[in-house]
């Protein structure tokens, strides 16, 4: 099976540079979720080269700054990367999800990242002595 990302059509392009490009995702959990991707075919973020990875973070910052001046701009983000099929990775192909959040789009937004397991989302807050 072909990748999805190795030939990305340049009308679903947002933003790119020259090791990296940004599109929306197919299945958005919310309006503005982008993947930035790298330009070369590798599985992970521990596959990329360092200037991959800054590229991509370079990219990170310019979409967040375009959702930012949006009419209806995010209150908040989630950036998260599934490495491997345990971790939910389905495309072998890296990609860093840009998830911005708005208010009152869960119940509960405590534990952000920590969600990919439910079950131990909640973690006991140290409390403020005096």
């Amino acid at each position: 099976m072909p990748c999805p990302f190795c030939e990305i059509e340049l009308t679903r392009l947002v933003a790119s540079n020259e090791l990296a490009l940004a599109i929306r995702d197919r299945f958005p959990v919310n309006p503005g979720h982008t993947l930035v991707i790298p330009r070369r075919h590798v599985a992970s973020w521990f596959e990329a080269t360092p200037q991959e990875q800054v590229a991509i973070m370079a990219l990170l910052a310019e979409v967040k700054a375009q959702l930012d001046g949006s009419t209806s701009p995010p209150e908040g983000y989630n950036v998260g990367i599934n490495v491997g099929e345990t971790a939910g990775q389905t495309v072998m192909h890296l990609h860093v999800h840009l998830i911005p959040r708005f208010e009152g789009d869960v119940s509960d937004p405590r534990g952000g990242v920590r969600s990919v397991v439910p079950e131990r989302r909640s973690y006991p807050f140290a409390k403020a002595e005096g």
